[in-house]
Formats: C-alpha cells, structure tokens, sequence
C-alpha cells in the first residue's frame, strides 16, 4: 500500500513505511510532550517532497512556534499557516458573550476560514494543533462527535493526509478522537525518559510498545524498539578461533559464526580480555567488529588492550573495527538498538562485542531486562551475526553461578571463568560449560593474565570441588 512518509526518523519503521493517504492520524499527548513537533516533521517532509501542505493552528501563536522550530533546524520555507490562535484583542476589549454562547460566536467563522483556506491552498498535508479547541465550542457531545467526524470527512473527501493534536487532559479527555481516527500516537514522559506508543494503526500490524523519543536538533526521533527479524542468511560453516591454542582446542576450534556466545566470571578475572582476543582474530581477518563497552571509555579501553598485545586502535584506522563507549544512564535501551541496527544494517558489521551486560541492563528502565536482552540476541542472530556478551557474577567463590538474570538459554556456548584456591594460592581458571554446535573440552584449566594476553595451562584434571572455589586434590 502507498505511504507518506512522516519525516520522522524512526517512526515510519513502524508503521509499514508512513501514512496511508488521505486518512486522519491523532498525536496526543501532556504539555511540552512533543505534539507540535511531531506535526511539524510531518509538514517539513511534504515541503521536502514539494507537497503542499498547510499547518491550522488554533491555540499556540504561529510567530512563536516559527521561532522554536528554527531553534530546532526545521525547514518550513514554504509552508501555508492559518493561524487561528486567540489574539490580545479578545483580552484588551474585554469581549464577552452575554446573550449567546462562545461556540455559537466564533465556531462558525472560524470553520469558514479553515475552509476557505484548504480550499484556496489545496494542500496534501494538513496538521491541525490542536483539536481540543473545538470541545470548547459546545457543551453537547453529539454535536462535538459530529463536528469532527464531519472535518475529518471534508479531509478525506480532499485527498488530504491529515494530523491533528489533542491535549489528552482529565479536563479535555480525548477518546472519542481516539475512536475517530484512523492512527493514535501517544507522547509521554516517564522516569525522565520520553516515549510514543502507537495505540491504533489501521491498515498496519503494529506491536504494542513503549518507544524511545528524543527531540532536538532535526526535530523529533523515534528509537524503535528491536524487534527480531526473519530473514534468509546463509551462514557458513566456520569457527572465530581466540588466538589461543588452548582454549580453541576446549571450544573444538572456536565460536561458530552467527552464535551467540556468554563470557562470564567475577570481577578482574580475564572476561573482557577473552572477548577482545575473539573480536582481534575477527578484525584481523577482514571481519567488521563493533564493541559495545559500558564501563570502560575508549581510551581506556585501547590502553589496555595494547596493554595485552591487541591493537585495538591499528584496527579502528583500518576500518575492520569499531569500538562505541556507551553511557548506560544517558541511553535507552532502544537507542542503543538503533546503534547495534545502524551497524549491521548499514556497514555490514558481523561480529558484535557487548562489554558487559551489566551495564546493559543500567539502560532497560522500567522494563523487563530478560525480554530486551532476548529481544536483542535473537535480531542479531537472524541477522546472522556472532553475538559475544560479557556477564559479570557477583560470587567471587562459592555456589556456581554460570549467569545473571537467567539469560543463559540464550547462549549457544557458554565460557566461565572462576577463581579457586589452591594451597592458599588464589588462582583463576577456565571452563566451557555450554556448546551447542560442537563437543567442548569438558576440563578446567588454570589461566593467567600477562602482558602477552592471556596463558592458559593444562587441564585440571587432578581436582574436585573446583565449581564450589574449594578444590581438593585426589589421590594419585
């Protein structure tokens, strides 16, 4: 079916690709949530496109709203505006209707100059802000029903796209717009965080979902939330070894590609140091790799990472690999999706590193973090990237704890990292507990971190009790 785009970035990703034409669309929402930038994206898109398109403002002066879109970078050379808005004559000349109502004074001029001026422009696109204002004209909720219903009609019968506002107050609810209208887009804002939910889509299948909204500069941005994609990818058969001989060997050559892969341990025990060695022989190949870390800016990253022998920063110059440091409390989950979707999406990434999902789960708020984290590695698995997730534990010795938050299922293969003691000595040691795709080493083996990477030695096979922290020795 034939779209309009709303000029909305991210929006017309859920919607199948915009508007259907000639239909009517509500953006509702509480005070400064958005609604009027909303419908002017909407407006500077039809300008882009050489559409006519006309803005009806009814409450907020055009010359103000003008200024603040330009604070914004909006473009809206161009544009026709009927601006409606209450003037400081009504206040200066103290008017007021003693024998009939407001609504039988001013509702009537004021429907002929919304006629006259579709009439006179012809537009394509027609924001109306808001629609609120005609509640007021009447006490009788038949004749406001019908007053709509009948513009909306006008509309259509036009050939105009049409969006219009509402408040969506206590005082003015709004659901009787909400019935009337073919979309209804929702603005909010909870725990500091906006938000759009699309409640009604005619003619669209949309899942029911709180989206990340962010407005400055270009207007507003939908961050929509990840969804998986199925799609066809062939996968070939092939392994992303470490580097490291011992720990290929327990992984039966390395991680498959476009599996989904859990490194997890406590604090400092070789975690991140691993995920690195996977993503370097990656890069090294040729392979696009993106790393994600949330708790390690950039240039400590790169320290110490040449630290251990992986030059990190010669392969960013190359291009084979990106490294994005993310502040978890300043990014929503869903922007970070919109950062994982650009670049596999868009510059072919194959390999993503998430360093750690500890700080993942800072940015989920109000959430499920399962379901995100599902979300998440199940769209880059069908998109047939190998996806390596850092999870730190916090029990440094004691019960095994393979993962945090249950998201083990996700995992086709599982490292863990544990520290043990043996003959007061603390040590670390390695283990693959999961692999779905091949046989694995089933042995632990001791592991150091030096200036080299990571050595690894043999297998353990001499000790119980390694996954309680306290391993005895056995005879013989």
């Amino acid at each position: 079916m034939e779209r309009v785009p709303t000029g909305i970035r991210g929006l017309d990703d859920l919607t199948g690709g915009g508007f259907i034409p000639g239909r009517a669309y509500l953006v509702r929402g509480g005070p400064g949530s958005g609604k009027t930038t909303f419908g002017l994206n909407f407006l500077e898109e039809g300008l882009r496109r050489k559409e006519k398109s006309l803005f009806i403002c009814l409450s907020e002066a055009w010359e103000k709203i003008a200024q603040d879109s330009r604070a914004q970078g909006l473009d809206l050379e161009g544009l026709s505006v009927l601006d409606l808005s209450p003037t400081s004559e009504f206040f200066a000349k103290k008017m007021a209707y003693d024998i009939f109502t407001s609504g039988d004074v001013e509702r009537d001029p004021l429907v002929e100059k919304i006629v006259e001026e579709v009439e006179r422009v012809s537009p394509q696109r027609v924001f109306l802000d808001s629609m609120t204002q005609f509640r007021y004209f009447t006490k009788d909720p038949y004749i406001y029903r019908k007053q709509v219903l009948s513009f909306l009609r006008f509309a259509a019968e036009r050939g105009i796209t049409l969006l219009f506002s509402s408040e969506a107050s206590d005082e003015a609810p709004d659901h009787d717009l909400q019935f009337l209208a073919d979309g209804v887009f929702t603005l909010g804002v909870d725990g500091g965080y906006r938000f759009l939910e699309i409640s009604k889509f005619r003619g669209t299948d949309i899942p029911e979902a709180r989206h990340t909204v962010k407005i400055g500069e270009g207007g507003l941005r939908v961050f929509p939330k990840i969804r998986p994609r199925k799609l066809k990818i062939e996968i070939p058969h092939e392994v992303i070894p470490s580097g490291i001989p011992e720990v290929d060997e327990m992984l039966s050559g390395g991680l498959e590609k476009g599996s989904t892969t859990i490194i997890s341990g406590p604090t400092g025990v070789g975690k991140s140091t691993l995920a690195a060695l996977f993503a370097k022989e990656a890069a090294g190949r040729g392979e696009r790799t993106a790393i994600y870390t949330f708790e390690e800016n950039e240039d400590s990253y790169i320290r110490r990472s040449e630290g251990l022998a992986i030059p990190v920063k010669a392969m960013i110059s190359k291009g084979t690999l990106s490294l994005t440091y993310v502040e978890p409390t300043l990014l929503t989950c869903d922007e970070f999706g919109a950062l994982i979707r650009e670049e596999v999406e868009e510059k072919g990434t194959s390999i993503v590193l998430i360093d750690s999902l500890g700080g993942y789960r800072l940015s989920i708020v109000g959430e499920d973090t399962v379901t995100h984290i599902h979300a998440l590695v199940k769209y880059l698995s069908n998109q047939g990237v190998t996806t390596i997730i850092v999870d730190e534990v916090q029990a440094v010795t004691g019960e095994f704890q393979p993962t945090r938050e249950g998201v083990s299922y996700l995992a086709d293969t599982i490292i863990f990292f544990r520290y043990i003691e043996i003959k007061g000595r603390v040590a670390k040691t390695i283990g693959v507990l999961k692999k779905r795709l091949s046989d694995f080493g089933k042995y632990l083996r001791e592991v150091e971190i030096t200036r080299y990477g990571l050595k690894v030695g043999e297998p353990l096979t001499n000790l119980r009790g390694i996954l309680q922290g306290v391993p005895e020795f056995l005879d013989g």
